[in-house]
């Protein structure tokens, strides 16, 4: 009798060990994502949301569960929004939001919680200079000083002694302000005018005339998709003949669309997936991207921005990341989250669409010069400059 009570006894704790194996493996990584589609920088946003139907919704046993939110491209509700995934929906990550100034408001409350923010924007604002709070934030973009260093070098060789520099009147434009000053200077390019404007413009005479009056031997804009087009438009109007350099946030279909003749022959670093069929199939990210963008396409009928691609890419990152993650703790609690900081930190050598991560303590970027080429537009495309 005791000898089947013991044997009853251990089968219902093989039973109930069984079931909590169960329920801790059904138990789904919280994924927040914030995302501009509608707002002055839906144009990102939108291809942030349907990559988002790309990504995977398992890892290994694990389910993925998004939540998904549109902050209309105001920085006030990205922080509302972010409290809310905290408070209510109980995230472990959030992947974005959309807009530079955007991230910068959410980081302050995520690093409060302790769960990382791989932050889908362009300026390097939002990880550097490296501190408590943005040990929890991730960028899944290439940093401003890669791209700047490419096209520096440019213009050193092309001769340039004198550049106009006129870029967004927010972190995005700032940031790459004070990136590319020193080394402009370390390379005996002197900065002849420096203005800057809203992403809601419409006319920014005044500033490209100021521009215009300084004759700058070219014209550097620190802008983003169709809004960067805007200095080349009234430039190119006003008689400027000199070349324009862009940053990757100019890297868009829109860019072209919207500045149509008048962006024929501007400059860019950018990512390698704009050019793909002009890049070896040696590329690290070639195969991966060619297979986001066939499959972008089969959704939406159309090629996906850089934008979309550096939202697919924070995916990869998770991926790659949860499973490290999930041994030292379950989604949903602070265990986790931490382990999940570490596992992105410590990512080594993942290639993605857009390059090949290499994250440090230091560098949450983790681009090295595989995520970068230099190209310029000619007849209406994207073309590597050779």
């Amino acid at each position: 009798m005791k000898n089947t009570i013991k044997i009853g006894n251990a089968l219902l704790a093989m039973a109930m060990s069984f079931m909590t194996g169960v329920v801790l493996a059904q138990e789904p990584v919280r994924i927040g994502v914030i995302s501009s589609v509608t707002g002055p920088i839906a144009f990102v946003g939108l291809s942030h949301k349907n990559s988002m139907a790309l990504l995977p919704t398992k890892v290994g046993d694990t389910d993925l569960k998004y939540v998904f939110y549109d902050d209309a491209s105001d920085p006030t509700q990205t922080v509302r929004l972010a409290k809310k995934l905290l408070s209510e929906d109980k995230i472990d990550v959030l992947l974005g939001p959309s807009g530079s100034p955007n991230a910068i408001a959410a980081i302050p409350f995520m690093a409060q919680a302790k769960t990382p923010m791989l932050a889908v924007v362009g300026t390097q604002a939002a990880v550097l200079p490296m501190d408590d709070q943005k040990r929890w934030v991730f960028k899944t973009t290439q940093n401003d000083d890669l791209m700047a260093a490419a096209l520096v070098e440019h213009m050193r060789s092309a001769g340039v002694k004198t550049i106009g520099f006129i870029g967004y009147n927010d972190s995005y434009g700032e940031s790459w302000h004070k990136t590319i000053e020193p080394m402009l200077k370390d390379n005996n390019i002197r900065i002849v005018a420096n203005e800057r404007y809203s992403r809601n413009d419409s006319s920014i005479t005044g500033q490209v005339t100021k521009l215009f009056a300084a004759k700058p031997d070219t014209v550097f804009v620190a802008g983003v998709g169709a809004g960067s087009a805007l200095p080349n438009i009234q430039l190119r109007k006003m008689g400027y003949k000199g070349t324009i350099y862009q940053t990757h946030g100019a890297a868009s279909p829109d860019y072209i669309k919207v500045g149509g003749e008048s962006v024929e022959g501007t400059i860019m670093a950018a990512s390698p997936m704009l050019v793909l069929s002009e890049i070896p199939d040696s590329n690290a990210s070639k195969k991966l991207a060619t297979e986001y963008v066939e499959a972008y396409k089969k959704a939406y009928d159309v090629a996906p921005p850089t934008f979309g691609a550096a939202f697919y890419d924070g995916g990869l990152l998770l991926k790659n990341a949860i499973p490290q993650a999930i041994k030292h703790g379950k989604p949903g609690t602070e265990e986790f989250r931490t382990a999940l900081r570490d596992a992105l930190e410590n990512t080594k050598e993942l290639v993605v669409t857009q390059g090949v991560y290499n994250m440090t303590g230091q560098d949450h970027s983790g681009f090295d010069k595989r995520g970068r080429v230099l190209m310029v537009i000619k007849d209406g495309k994207f073309t590597l400059l050779h």
